[in-house]
């Protein structure tokens, strides 16, 4: 009976755990002038939903910075709602360079 009790209650545990990203907004050559937010809809369409996202940024034809500035990507997301995260690529990224957003509760030393 103390068995069942304790695989009942880690069970629940777990799935109160999974939290998925949420895309706020994702801007590309914001840095350049480019408008914020340009490339929300492709993050979105690409992490919504999941617990861990590898995004690589496309330059978007639409809002094309000036040819001389380096363009940065920023993606804003929330978990469920909850917290806030930002992460960003620097100007200095190259192409095929990947922005990792997570909303996986880390466990373990340190946490």
């Amino acid at each position: 009976m103390l068995a069942v009790f304790f695989l009942a209650t880690n069970a629940g545990a777990s799935e109160g755990q999974v939290r998925t990203i949420q895309i706020v907004s994702g801007s590309y050559g914001q840095n350049c002038g480019a408008t914020h937010g340009n490339e929300t809809r492709d993050i979105a369409r690409r992490c919504d939903g999941l617990m861990t996202c590898e995004y690589a940024p496309r330059e978007p034809l639409r809002s094309r910075p000036a040819a001389k500035c380096r363009s940065g990507f920023v993606a804003e997301w929330r978990c469920d709602h909850a917290d806030f995260h930002t992460a960003a690529l620097s100007p200095e990224a190259t192409r095929g360079d990947t922005l990792v957003l997570s909303c996986v509760i880390e466990r373990g030393a340190g946490k």
